[in-house]
């Protein structure tokens, strides 16, 4: 019985051949060339011309430069908001990016995420762009964000805000 059911197991594996020449298998996913033509890969707005080259720092230490500006709506600690964003470490290591994905947007709470980019968001509105430096102290601390965010980590980002709710 056992050599029956193995038999049987082992033709089905050799039915299930995944090479373009069986029409079935080739049939279930379209060709790479379709995949990648219609694929949106996210990259950076553009900046301000004028924006500046120098980091201000907020009373808190937060340092931050508005890349561009926008007379859209500014986001409150209440508010949640959706945006596109790249962030990193001092040397330049990336730990989290919307750019380069084919997904959507980051969506969250304004009262759910660090300190230092509460802060960062509230000074910009709708459309606009930020690059922030956020020191361990708003950021996630000596405890940092394991296993992703080491203790005492500064964290670098460049935000785009897409909309505020």
């Amino acid at each position: 019985m056992y050599r029956f059911f193995l038999c049987v197991f082992l033709i089905g594996l050799m039915g299930c051949d995944s090479s373009p020449s069986n029409p079935v298998a080739a049939s279930k996913s379209p060709p790479q060339e379709l995949i990648d033509k219609d694929r949106i890969k996210v990259v950076p707005g553009p900046s301000d011309p004028d924006a500046p080259q120098e980091f201000t720092t907020t009373e808190s230490g937060l340092k931050y430069r508005i890349l561009r500006r926008s007379e859209g709506k500014k986001p409150t600690a209440e508010d949640s908001v959706r945006v596109h964003y790249r962030g990193t470490f001092d040397d330049g290591r990336l730990f989290d990016t919307t750019y380069g994905k084919t997904g959507s947007a980051g969506g969250f709470q304004m009262s759910g995420i660090v300190n230092g980019l509460a802060e960062g968001l509230q000074l910009i509105g709708e459309g606009g762009m930020i690059e922030l430096e956020v020191p361990p102290e708003l950021g996630y601390g000596a405890q940092g964000a394991q296993p992703t965010i080491p203790p005492n980590a500064t964290l670098h980002f460049l935000i785009e805000l897409l909309n505020v709710k």
